[in-house]
Formats: C-alpha cells, structure tokens, sequence
C-alpha cells in the first residue's frame, strides 16, 4: 500500500478541512495517509516539529505534504534524512517562508519571535532536492500569508512544479476551503 505523510501548519491541526479533503482523496487513490499533531502548533519550535515527523516518518512514505509552516517543517526533515532515502514526491501548500509587512503589523511581536528562527535558520535546498523525486507547490493568488513571489523561489531551489489556485486564501477553513482546484492526479507520486 502507498503512503502518505500530510504535516499542517502552524496553529493548526488535521482536522482542517485541506487536510480532511487531502486525507479523503488520497486514501480513494489507495493511500494509507498519516496526519500527525504537531507539537505546540501555536508556538511552533523547529526541532520539536522535526522530532515529531522523524517519530511518524516510515521509509515507505512515497508522499509528504505539508502546509504552510508545515512546509518548512518537511522541508527541514527531509533535510536531515539518511541521504538513501529517498522520497517520491512532496506536495507543499502555500509554503509559508517569511512574515510579510502587513503580518507583522498586524499580529505583533509574539509572532516575529516565534517566527524568526523559522527565518533565520537556514535550509540546504541542494540537499533537499537530492533526496525528493519531485516537488510540486501550490499558491493561492490572494494569500495573505504567503506572496505569489515565493514560485519562484522554490522553481529556482528545488525546481518545483508550480500551480496557483484562485482565490484560496491560506487555504484554511477561515477562506472556506472546500477542495483544491489543481487536479487531484497530481497528489499521485
């Protein structure tokens, strides 16, 4: 049976309606599909959220997704996996990077702390792409999180298959996220 490893984002949890509509397609295409909690999800901590996956994490796993700072959290793993390891394909959903301008006027200085070392610690994107076949990102053109510039951004690191849905939001149950408009064939590995 195929495997899937689905890691939600910060201040979230896999009861979101991205991760039941992932979890539902993805076991119809004969998935068995994994969505851990993550530690502390309202104050995310780097190693704490690498310990997590590494505790959930099966070589058999052909499939991880992650959404928003979940991205950056299978990023990081992947980063310290054993370099025979190698992942099929990772899916990363409105792949949170950097706090914006307006986020960071908007919910204070809580926030940037709690986001900086998710900024400021550097992630060997050669090294990740040794060790995932393919990587596809998907953005939402109104985000408000996560700008349309940061395509390119993993085009150019990890040479991402690139697709933005419209008017998705952060594709949260507060955008009133029902499905991904980007075809359901492409979560196959």
């Amino acid at each position: 049976m195929k495997k899937a490893l689905i890691i939600h984002g910060w201040d979230g949890n896999p009861k979101e309606p991205l991760h039941n509509y992932l979890k539902r397609e993805l076991e119809t295409l004969g998935h068995e599909v994994t969505i851990p909690v993550m530690p502390n999800p309202a104050v995310p901590v780097i190693s704490d959220w690498i310990e997590k996956i590494k505790s959930v994490f099966d070589k058999d796993f052909d499939l991880i997704i992650g959404h928003s700072i979940g991205c950056q959290g299978v990023l990081r793993f992947i980063e310290n996996l054993e370099s025979n390891i190698i992942i099929s394909k990772v899916i990363l959903i409105a792949p949170w990077m950097k706090l914006d301008m307006q986020t960071i006027e908007e919910e204070g200085e809580e926030v940037v702390e709690i986001a900086k070392p998710w900024m400021e610690t550097p992630i060997d994107f050669d090294v990740v792409k040794k060790r995932v076949g393919k990587v596809i990102t998907i953005f939402s053109d109104n985000d408000p999180y996560v700008p349309l510039d940061q395509a390119d951004f993993f085009k150019d690191k990890l040479g991402a298959q690139v697709f933005i849905e419209k008017e998705q939001g952060h594709f949260t149950e507060s955008d009133n996220f029902e499905k991904l408009q980007t075809e359901t064939n492409l979560l196959l590995p």
